[in-house]
């Protein structure tokens, strides 16, 4: 029996790209314009939405510091797994303190994973108009306590690869600039 050798074919890079910012900023609206342009280009994707993994691999935590860094370093860590092993990981996650944040930067470094931090730097303001889940008008009601950005700190990162000022610009022109860093950087 004669066997045929496989093709060698070339592993592509992985990456995280993380966004952070206040609740209801853009973040996932970003992150899935950015996922569905780098799937379109046929990238291996995958998009962490911070809201469905606190629902299934962080259900049962609350927002106390310590179970908001919890929640951060697992996605930090799933995130970390599939970018070593070639795919683009997109992340759109509060992550509202920078200690947290930082554990997840050294995760990537320390496997030699590129990691690209973006902070979609939308005041509290717009946000709070936006209030895509209503937590804004929650916590005015009363009905929310801990609400990041509001009565919870959010501490902005000190030196982001990108800001994303999405007052000013479209969703898909703070798509375009993610995409540009990941081109500049030679990702995609």
């Amino acid at each position: 029996m004669t066997t045929t050798p496989r093709a060698v074919t070339s592993r592509a890079q992985g990456a995280t790209v993380w966004l952070t910012g206040l609740p209801s900023a853009g973040k996932t609206t970003i992150a899935r314009l950015l996922g569905d342009r780098l799937k379109a280009e046929g990238h291996r994707v995958e998009v962490l939405d911070g809201d469905e993994i606190r629902r299934f691999l962080s259900a049962g935590l609350g927002f106390s510091r310590e179970d908001r860094n919890t929640n951060v370093q697992r996605i930090g860590l799933v995130s970390e797994v599939l970018a070593r092993n070639g795919v683009l990981c997109v992340v759109p996650v509060i992550a509202p303190y920078a200690d947290s944040r930082e554990a997840v930067r050294l995760r990537h470094a320390k496997s030699g994973t590129p990691y690209i931090e973006v902070h979609v730097a939308t005041p509290v303001e717009v946000c709070s108009e936006r209030d895509v889940k209503g937590l804004y008008a929650r916590q005015a009601a009363g009905e929310l306590t801990g609400l990041t950005g509001v009565d919870d700190p959010y501490e902005a990162p000190v030196d982001p690869a990108l800001v994303l000022a999405t007052q000013r610009q479209t969703a898909p022109e703070s798509a375009d600039a993610v995409y540009a860093v990941l081109a500049e950087r030679g990702l995609v």
